[in-house]
Formats: C-alpha cells, sequence, structure tokens
C-alpha cells in the first residue's frame, strides 16, 4: 500500500480505512485497493419519467489486489481495464481537476429550515436533482416533513456530491450512511453509461501522488472525455457512452 498524504475530508464525510484507496496511474488504469464490492447501480424512474432510485445490477469481481478499472473508455472488457488506453488515439489522461475542498467553490440556497450549497462542475448528469419540481426550488420553499425528505432523498442520490444539503438548526450535514463500495452507473434513461460512483469516503491519489478531498461520495471519468478529470463531468451523456455490458436486475432498489 502507498503511504498516504494527508488529504482533507469534506465536512460530513468520513475517510474510509487506509486499506481502501484509489491510485491513478499515468497514462492507464485505476487501481483500486482492499478489495470494495463493485457493482452496477442502474438509475431507475419515477411514475413522471425522473431519476429516482438506483438498482443494484451485475457484480463484478473484486478480489483481485489491485482491480484495474478502465478509464480510458475504450477497453473491450469494461469495467476492467484490457489495456486498450496504450492504443487510445483520442484519449487525453491528464487530470484537470483542482485540489480544493469542493466547498470552496460553491452557490449557496438558502430555505426555511436547510441549506444547499452546489458546485456544477462536478455534475454527473444523473438527473436526479430534477424530480418533483427540482431541488433548487424544492429547498428554498420546504417547509413540511415530506418536502425535506424529498429534498434529502434527491440531494443524497446525487452520485457525485456536487450538491451538499445541511440543517440550518442543527448544522448538521446530510450524507448517506455509504459503506466503502464502488458503483458502475448506467443511465438506461438517456440511453448511456455512466462514470464510476465511488462511495464511503475511498481515497484518491492522483498520478503526482497528491491525493483528492475524500468526500462520502465522487464519480471518476470512465468515458476518456471529462474535462475535469479524475473526475465526471457528464460529458459520457452528449458522447453517448456506452459500456455494452448487459444490465442484470437483483430486485434490490434503493
Amino acid at each position: 500500500m502507498t503511504k498516504p498524504d494527508s488529504p482533507s475530508v469534506e465536512n460530513g464525510s468520513k475517510q474510509a480505512p487506509e486499506s481502501f484507496y484509489i491510485k491513478i496511474t499515468p497514462d492507464g488504469p485505476y487501481l483500486v485497493y482492499g478489495n470494495p464490492p463493485i457493482d452496477q447501480e442502474i438509475i431507475l424512474p419515477n411514475e413522471e419519467g425522473s431519476s429516482w432510485v438506483y438498482q443494484r445490477g451485475k457484480h463484478f469481481d473484486s478480489s483481485a489486489s489491485p482491480v484495474a478499472l478502465c478509464r480510458c473508455g475504450h477497453s473491450k472488457h469494461k469495467p476492467f481495464c484490457d489495456g486498450s488506453h496504450k492504443m487510445a488515439k483520442d484519449w487525453d489522461s491528464k487530470e484537470t481537476a483542482s485540489h480544493r475542498p469542493l466547498l470552496e467553490e460553491v452557490e449557496e440556497l438558502e430555505g426555511p429550515s436547510m441549506i444547499l450549497a452546489d458546485n456544477e462542475k462536478y455534475c454527473a448528469f444523473a438527473r436526479f436533482c430534477d424530480a418533483y419540481g427540482r431541488v433548487w426550488n424544492l429547498v428554498q420553499r420546504a417547509a413540511s416533513e415530506e418536502e425535506r425528505e424529498i429534498v434529502r432523498h434527491e440531494v443524497g442520490h446525487c452520485p457525485s456530491g456536487r450538491l451538499v444539503l445541511w440543517d440550518k438548526k442543527t448544522e448538521k450535514i446530510f450524507e448517506p450512511p455509504f459503506e466503502p463500495s464502488i458503483g458502475i452507473i448506467e443511465d438506461p434513461g438517456i440511453k448511456v453509461s455512466g462514470p464510476i460512483w465511488v462511495k464511503g469516503g475511498i481515497r484518491i491519489e492522483g498520478t503526482d501522488g497528491r491525493s483528492y478531498e475524500i468526500r462520502n461520495r465522487v464519480t471518476l471519468c470512465r468515458c476518456g472525455q471529462s474535462s475535469n478529470k479524475p473526475f465526471c463531468d457528464g460529458t459520457h451523456a452528449s458522447m453517448h457512452f456506452h459500456d455494452d455490458i448487459p444490465l442484470e436486475d437483483s430486485g434490490e432498489k434503493r
């Protein structure tokens, strides 16, 4: 295991045990250490057609140490790396994301009982924020517990963590209680494959040895075309990225 630096931990998040971490390799894959479970996470809609829940699908073998996950978008064995990055001419592997804490560059919206912080550059285009009137509108008027629960649901299902919510009275940040794990997001609603969803405070180490801010929810680019690498910026949707992995129904919705 590489010796970690002392990365910052986002307020409201908790760092996973040190055995769990991801190392970004120069011009190569993500190396995942600690054997976290890796599963398909399939976005399913509500009755209005908006993203609403995840359905767990295919389980991937994570017994190797480390597991190499594709980040160029060209592997024929997705989500795993098969060496295709060596021949990928349209892939720029350079990391361009800031190491600054996400909450330093947010816009805030204040409602009767909650405050919503939003850092749009981390948007993974999962669209949970659009249901039932859009979360930016909802938080500014949410007065009842039913309305507050809808806001918490939409924010908590945002895989990238671009949306951060806290209670004005208790000043406590709301975060879903994730264990260290990896999701491979599939978005059949728009017929694309989404990013790698890193959950539970897993440390992500860049090619220069510096760790990014540790957060409870992070999405990593796997189409190879994000302009905010290593993080997803939603480009997979506009380029119609598809990994050709069959969708499996575990029956488990969250």
